[in-house]
């Protein structure tokens, strides 16, 4: 059921998957700032902020059509997130034609802007499940592609659709391959319980043992709403530092000899390339988290 305002002011916004964790600080975020917002989601938890509330599937075309009258842009955060939460179909189909179907309705009410939630893993290494490592760091998106699951390959789809919207509507987008999001409190549990996994440690080497911290990777997708900015733009994002207390060159002597590095990695720096994003929009992550033991101290580089 949707309930609709009359006619919305300037630079209102439709956030789909906005009963998700980045969805719904979006949702608070814009909110705040006075835009109008329209939220879309299959299932609420709670009440949102929004202004006008559309239950139903992103792939839906006529409830994407009703949810984009009146707005100015989309950020667009529906998908199923992992491989293992549906068959590799649906998790397929079900993310690459809710991407199409917003980015195409978008485009056919006049709309010029999107935010489109990709993933660290549109590349394929992460979850590729095979003995395939990542050719080089920093981690960046020119990073030679090796699907293997259908949650990354729906990723890269999804930036070609992004591609693609800008060609055919001329859609202005920006991509984030986002790493793990969470609040600061769930990274450092998080960041505590990887030391204890050495397995993971050397999984999570495939994706630069990147986090964000959710309020950073709001700020991102607030700025993409408004930066000047032509064309579609794929970019990387990651907090300054790793999830792991050990130096990062340590790490990659360790987890990742076989791949190239570009630069070295002064102490714990995060082997991510997030240039792009801070040329573009002007954006720089805030928070770190170091793990909760205080007596898990760096060893000497």
């Amino acid at each position: 059921m949707d309930s609709l305002m009359a006619t919305p002011p300037e630079r209102s916004v439709l956030v789909t998957g906005a009963d998700g964790l980045i969805g719904r600080a979006v949702v608070d975020a814009l909110t705040r700032a006075g835009r109008t917002v329209s939220a879309l989601s299959r299932t609420w938890s709670s009440p949102t902020s929004a202004a006008r509330v559309f239950t139903g599937d992103a792939a839906d075309e006529e409830l994407v059509r009703r949810a984009v009258q009146g707005i100015d842009a989309v950020v667009h955060l529906a998908a199923i997130p992992h491989p293992n939460l549906g068959t590799p179909r649906q998790v397929f189909v079900g993310n690459t034609s809710a991407t199409f179907t917003v980015l195409n309705s978008a485009g056919e009410a006049g709309i010029r802007r999107a935010v489109v939630a990709s993933s660290i893993n549109a590349f394929g290494v992460p979850l590729n499940r095979h003995d395939t490592y990542t050719s080089h760091y920093p981690l960046d998106i020119d990073e030679p592609v090796e699907h293997d699951d259908a949650y990354s390959l729906s990723k890269w789809v999804d930036e070609r659709i992004a591609a693609w919207a800008y060609s055919r509507w001329e859609i202005d987008s920006v991509a984030f391959r986002f790493p793990l999001v969470r609040p600061a409190a769930e990274l450092r549990l998080a960041a505590d319980r990887l030391r204890e996994q050495p397995g993971e440690q050397a999984r999570l080497a495939r994706e630069g043992w990147a986090y964000l911290e959710l309020s950073d990777a709001v700020d991102a997708i607030v700025r993409a709403l408004d930066v000047p900015l032509s064309g579609a733009h794929t970019l990387m994002l990651a907090a300054e530092d790793t999830l792991l207390a050990e130096p990062t060159d340590s790490l990659l002597d360790r987890f990742a000899p076989h791949s190239r590095r570009r630069t070295t990695f002064p102490g714990r720096t995060a082997p991510i390339d997030t240039s792009a994003a801070r040329e573009l929009l002007g954006w720089a992550p805030t928070h770190t988290v170091l793990p909760l033991d205080p007596s898990y101290q760096e060893t000497p580089a």
